[in-house]
């Protein structure tokens, strides 16, 4: 058992640096997103899914491990969390405190990139809202009537002409 509280604590370790790399992409996304920068934005991005990929590895082992701490104790693995794991480790409280902390920090630093992650997903959110807006802005202007003005008979004319696109390719 000592083996698999071994590996779990390098495990939990290990996924908590890469979430703590993820930190500072998630600022610089929000950076990204406020000058509306879509290429250093898709960088990022790349950049984070090759993070995450590694979190996805991580969490299959460290789910692995959790299991094979359930058979050694015979205790359902779906029953088992990392709490459950530090209880168990009351006779070795240099693994336990090991434990406590990694835990603690891995707590801290997810909590940290889901409140900077979920003010991302509000930024988009409004650049998409104002986007949708300017295209109904646009596509009023293409088909408002004109000045209403009027001839010497009085019937509208459109001082607009019939224009093909909104946009003047010229300049």
């Amino acid at each position: 058992m000592a083996s698999l509280i071994e590996e779990l604590i390098t495990t939990l370790s290990q996924e908590c640096e890469i979430y703590q790399e993820l930190l500072p992409m998630a600022r610089e996304k929000t950076q990204v997103i406020v000058k509306n920068d879509l290429k250093s934005l898709q960088e990022v991005t790349e950049k984070e899914q090759i993070l995450a990929d590694r979190i996805s590895g991580m969490e299959k082992k460290r789910e692995e491990i959790i299991k094979n701490i359930g058979i050694v104790v015979s205790k359902d693995p779906r029953a088992i969390n990392i709490r459950t794991v530090i209880q168990m480790m009351e006779k070795q409280p240099v693994e336990k405190n090991k434990l406590i902390e990694i835990h603690d920090t891995l707590k801290r630093t997810v909590q940290n990139l889901a409140q900077i992650n979920n003010h991302n997903k509000s930024l988009i959110q409004q650049s998409l809202e104002m986007i949708e807006f300017n295209m109904n802005f646009i596509q009023s202007a293409r088909t408002s009537p004109g000045n209403n003005s009027y001839n010497k008979g009085a019937a509208q004319v459109d001082m607009l002409s019939a224009q093909p696109g909104m946009f003047d390719a010229k300049q």
